[in-house]
């Protein structure tokens, strides 16, 4: 499979999550995946065969309820946006989004936070952590009065919204 059709195979996969977060072959055995395991697989894919100039990317962008098909979840709990995690490539600087077929990564650019990059094992843990301290973090500086467990609860409610 040259990297053309790999994007196109991947991009055009389900959205759902993996019962692994670090094997990146489930993709292929479970016909699905979620931002973080097709990214992963394709920059691996990409390290194996010697394909230069990708990056797996870890952006942090204001999900709301336009820029992400969501439901209304946030505008029930009075929520403008929540940071959210988002895995892409960087092929030749060029930002990919291969996560659906209807992925398009101008619905979020200008709601990017902060970008960065990372190794294809780095989507389990490391990608977790680093997304909960950005919310933390996000939450002491707006002095919120809701707490981190709230809003990932109503973050995993938006994340379950996007797999139906």
């Amino acid at each position: 499979m040259t990297w053309e059709e790999n994007l196109l195979f991947v991009k055009n996969l389900p959205y759902g999550r993996n019962s692994s977060r670090t094997d990146l072959s489930l993709i292929i055995t479970e016909n699905k995946g979620t931002c973080s395991s097709k990214h992963a697989y394709l920059k691996d894919f990409a390290d194996k065969n010697g394909i230069p100039n990708i990056k797996l990317v870890v952006g942090i962008y204001k999900m709301n309820e336009l820029n992400t098909k969501i439901g209304s979840i946030l505008s029930e709990n009075k929520i403008e946006y929540i940071p959210e995690a988002h895995c892409y490539l960087k092929v030749d600087g060029l930002r990919i989004d291969c996560t659906s077929s209807n992925s398009n990564f101008d619905k979020i650019k200008d709601d990017l936070l902060e970008e960065i990059e990372i190794e294809p094992y780095q989507v389990g843990d490391f990608k977790i952590e680093y997304h909960q301290n950005f919310i933390k973090n996000w939450l002491a500086e707006n002095n919120s009065e809701i707490s981190f467990e709230q809003i990932w609860k109503i973050r995993e409610k938006c994340i379950e919204n996007l797999s139906t």
